[in-house]
């Protein structure tokens, strides 16, 4: 399985590529960052995000693209920026038809690091353990989007287990599309008695 993971941003946008499957060793395919100057005008700036991450799905056509899912904070300007890059990034998957995932910031920190609380160092190290790199990519943008590739390969087994048994559960479900339709049976013919003949006697 090889997967692009995005770390979104407007500035900085991570971009990495893990290949390898749940419980064995992981291989780094490439990291980088998509860059931005901070005083271009937004439409600009957004059609930049897209054509760096249109560079990274050609170059490495990936099988999944993992993205991190945008999440409440305080700074509401750095969340738009978050939230628009990421838009970019799954359009530019789905129009490829490539799969696209969202993580969690706690999930990608509790499935690198076994803590959902981990900083950007812990995150960094064990991204740098995990793909056996000489030293933590950089900027933590880099290796956030390394993790979000690393979380996504890990977690996809589970989450199809899941997926099969909710469509199987779905499909048996009474009512469903898929499920054989329910008749009522049908009444029993009425059975209707010949009237008596006039001065007969019952």
């Amino acid at each position: 399985m090889r997967v692009l993971g995005v770390d979104p941003g407007l500035t900085r946008c991570g971009v990495g590529v893990v290949e390898g499957v749940a419980g064995r060793p992981l291989t780094m395919v490439g990291v980088g960052v998509v860059r931005t100057p901070a005083d271009a005008d937004l439409g600009h700036r957004l059609v930049a995000v897209e054509q760096g991450i249109e560079q990274w799905l050609d170059e490495h056509r990936p099988e999944y693209v993992a993205v991190e899912r945008v999440f409440s904070q305080h700074n509401v300007r750095t969340v738009m920026g978050t939230a628009q890059a990421s838009a970019v990034a799954i359009l530019c998957a789905s129009r490829r038809g490539i799969p696209v995932a969202l993580h969690t910031p706690s999930e990608v920190k509790a499935a690198v690091t076994g803590s959902g609380r981990a900083d950007k160092a812990q995150v960094g190290a064990m991204v740098t353990r995990l793909l056996r790199l000489a030293a933590p990519p950089r900027p933590a943008d880099a290796a956030d989007a390394l993790a979000l590739a690393i979380c996504h390969i890990w977690r996809a087994p589970a989450q199809n287990r899941l997926q099969r048994a909710v469509a199987l559960h779905t499909a048996a479900a009474p009512g469903s599309a898929a499920s054989p339709a329910t008749r009522s049976p049908a009444a029993p013919p009425s059975r209707r008695t010949a009237p008596h003949p006039k001065g007969s006697t019952a």
